[in-house]
């Protein structure tokens, strides 16, 4: 495993919510990620943002530990939920909330 596959696990393993973005939470560099950014926002999930734009090795990194071609990556648990299709879709359908009470982690409104 190289040193940035190990980084991107250790990241993903020891935080329950960890968004791969372009930016930061406080200011996101793209669209996408920042529509995620106000989803978790929205939904009052603690999570912690990567910023890739910082580490070309981490951008390059986090495609090929998911396997997925593009940023933002949401994981929750250790598991990659999606993209930001993906997350918006689940928002909408309120299967993103449930995700993550599901997985024990405290959403904003929820009883």
């Amino acid at each position: 495993m190289s040193g940035i596959n190990e980084f991107i696990d250790n990241e993903v393993k020891n935080n329950d919510v960890v968004l791969f973005m372009k930016g930061t939470p406080q200011f996101p560099q793209c669209g996408f990620s920042g529509q995620v950014v106000q989803i978790l926002d929205y939904i009052g999930v603690d999570y912690k943002g990567i910023n890739v734009l910082a580490d070309s090795e981490i951008r390059q990194g986090i495609k090929d530990y998911s396997n997925w071609p593009t940023i933002p990556q949401l994981y929750v648990k250790g598991e990659f939920v999606g993209g930001c299709d993906i997350v918006r879709e689940m928002f909408q359908a309120g299967e993103l909330q449930q995700h993550f009470q599901e997985h024990g982690i405290a959403v904003r409104g929820a009883a």
